[in-house]
């Protein structure tokens, strides 16, 4: 893009300034050392120019939306067309509670739902085992059989909303019950649109949600993925999460590497069942963490459709373009969320919504100001929401397509990261590939080294958080009111789970359970006999067990 004589030109003008006008402002006004860096603890320099960029073609590099490489964004028209998807995460105590949540955010404005799912059935439990004892409905909206879904979506018209399932390890059960939902408002499947999280490579390396060993847990996440490229065409079977990843303390860079490393993976399983490249790669879909660092979460973002595009192209033969697209859900970083002084919460949310938008994301959840304490009440949840709309509606940078692109600095940025991805790339590959790089602890202890680094920098004082170790206010009162869910939500849940025992036909439940074991052990589809369970009304913890006796239960090795 840069003509080489003016780069000789510029960089001798460059120096020229650096030993007079930044000289003599320096002398007066020294830079703070060590201080400038970004959320990744990557060193960030005074100035960028075209001599950071001078081997960037704007062609091969940048491109322009809507084609390949895709940096630019994946639509030719993005929010001009039509806007992010405004999804707000929800869940909470019993299903009745979160259908109330769930109606309440489709009248403030939400475009989407996505489900949050308490700690018992994400680790694929009943609400009333002896497991969960506990934990019914404190992080999310307890599921544990088609009836609880049913009533979570009752009065919502299926075929008219799009809804994420943030469930991974008995993720095919839980969408199953999805399904056998819609069927019951008379809904075919072929008309679901939405997205089941389904990341099982993710819980291994950052999240610790998983139930079975990966091997046969990667053959429930093909079965998944080859049932809905023929039956459920609209849906997204997986969102392939670095949002996790960036959550338990891994960089930007990681993220990146890391989530893509896992979706390479599950592409490589579904070409190697038989399936077409282009059959499911249009569905697959990917989420991703936006923390603090504005420049850097844009560059992030760009970064990653870039390589995706490329890897989908010549490594897998990829010929449809849609394909080679990473259309991708941002949440903004819990993580970063503080209890210290929740209300600045509201000002670090906005940041990070800017740069997923500025950075082209297709959906959109804002988190809620009081997170850090409990779950959202519709107050700060109806704030979170009105944030994006503000953004939408009055700054302006929905009006043009990727408008930091040629920005010095950004485009710097995202070679960079770009460059970090493929050496971890290449340490995976050396280590076996994804999963031998589980087994070995790769992911976990790279991810344990930046969170601790991290923190080192906060508690040295390197590193600021407004309210915490930097503008503390030490009698400060919470001046805010919590969510509490309803107390008597357990016992109106365990006795729903008894009534459904007693008056479903338990010798079709066990019919259901005995073909979904046969399946499990042989090499056919578990898909239609996990619906054929939840249509019989088994119970979430009657299918998890059922694919245990069957695959075993997973523990970490002995490296942690």
């Amino acid at each position: 893009m840069y003509d080489k004589e003016k780069l000789t030109g510029l960089a001798n003008r460059r120096d020229k300034w650096e030993e007079t006008t930044l000289h003599h402002t320096h002398s007066r006004l020294p830079e703070q050392k060590d201080k400038f860096m970004t959320t990744s603890s990557e060193p960030i320099r005074r100035l960028y120019t075209p001599l950071d960029v001078a081997d960037m073609d704007y062609r091969r590099d940048l491109g322009f939306p809507g084609e390949p490489p895709f940096t630019r964004g994946v639509y030719a028209t993005m929010y001009r067309g039509r806007p992010w998807t405004v999804r707000l995460v929800a869940g909470l105590g019993m299903a009745e509670e979160s259908n109330r949540r769930y109606k309440f955010l489709l009248d403030q404005g939400a475009t989407g739902l996505s489900v949050t799912f308490d700690m018992p059935t994400l680790m694929g439990h009943n609400s009333d085992a002896p497991e969960a004892v506990g934990e019914f409905g404190h992080c999310g909206v307890g599921v544990s059989s088609l009836k609880d879904m049913e009533i979570l979506f009752d009065g919502i018209p299926l075929d008219q909303i799009s809804t994420n399932l943030t469930i991974n390890g008995p993720a095919p059960a839980i969408w199953a019950m999805y399904i056998a939902a819609a069927e019951k408002q008379g809904v075919p499947m072929s008309a679901l649109r939405g997205t089941t999280q389904n990341d099982i490579l993710k819980e291994y390396i950052a999240q610790n949600e998983y139930l079975y060993p990966p091997a046969p847990s990667m053959r429930l996440v093909t079965d998944t993925i080859e049932f809905g490229a023929t039956h459920v065409p609209l849906w997204n079977t997986i969102s392939i999460s670095g949002y996790h990843i960036r959550e338990a303390g891994s960089t930007a860079a990681q993220e990146v590497a890391f989530t893509l490393a896992d979706g390479l993976e599950y592409v490589r399983w579904a070409v190697e069942r038989g399936l077409d490249i282009d059959d499911f790669a249009p569905r697959l879909s990917f989420f991703f963490d936006c923390h603090n660092d504005l420049f850097e979460e844009v560059a992030k973002f760009r970064a990653a459709r870039r390589i995706w595009a490329r890897e989908m192209k010549e490594r897998f033969d990829a010929k449809n373009p849609h394909s080679q697209l990473l259309r991708f859900h941002t949440q903004t970083a819990g993580v970063s969320l503080t209890a210290q002084q929740p209300e600045n919460n509201i000002a670090r949310v906005t940041i990070q919504a800017l740069a997923a938008i500025m950075g082209g994301t297709q959906s959109l959840h804002t988190n809620s100001m009081d997170e850090a304490l409990a779950l959202p009440t519709e107050e700060t949840v109806t704030i979170a929401m009105r944030t994006q709309q503000i953004i939408a509606e009055e700054s302006g940078v929905a009006n043009t397509v990727d408008p930091l692109a040629g920005s010095f600095f950004v485009e710097h940025e995202t070679n960079r990261i770009e460059r970090q991805v493929y050496d971890y790339w290449e340490k995976i590959e050396t280590l076996g590939g994804v999963l031998p790089a589980i087994e070995e602890g790769f992911f976990q202890m790279e991810i344990a080294d930046a969170a601790y680094r991290y923190q080192r920098e906060i508690e040295t004082g390197e590193r600021t958080i407004v309210g915490v170790n930097g503008y503390e206010n030490p009698d400060e009162t919470l001046r805010i009111s919590l969510f509490k869910p309803d107390p008597a939500g357990y016992e109106q849940q365990a006795a729903r789970l008894n009534k459904l025992r007693l008056e479903r036909d338990n010798v079709r439940v066990q019919e259901t359970l005995s073909a979904l074991r046969q399946a499990a052990a042989g090499t056919e589809n578990t898909m239609p006999y996990l619906l054929d369970a939840v249509r019989a009304y088994a119970t979430l913890s009657e299918i998890t067990q059922t694919l245990a006796d069957v695959f075993g239960a997973y523990r970490e090795p002995d490296w942690v």
